[in-house]
């Protein structure tokens, strides 16, 4: 659209690293990570048995990563006036 700027990817850095989108991301990385682990890899940690490291941190990760760039998308269209 005309008088849209584009996105520059330092604006959406500093979007994505504010504190209370940090602090945000991380609860909801806490709760859905777990949640998934449970799904993921619960038999292998009632029976004991390894878990693969990078799946586990993984399910972490993920959900992370997607609730901070929505935020950051968020607080951009916000910004706008979108």
């Amino acid at each position: 659209m005309p008088g849209d700027q584009p996105r520059s990817a330092v604006g959406v850095w500093r979007l994505i690293l504010m504190p209370r989108i940090v602090h945000s991301a991380l609860k909801v990385s806490l709760v859905v990570g777990t949640v998934l682990n449970v799904i993921n890899n619960g038999e292998q940690f009632w029976s004991h048995h390894t878990v693969n490291l990078w799946q586990a941190a993984l399910n972490f990760v993920v959900p992370y990563c997607v609730s901070s760039y929505s935020a950051a998308r968020n607080e951009a269209q916000r910004a706008r006036g979108d």
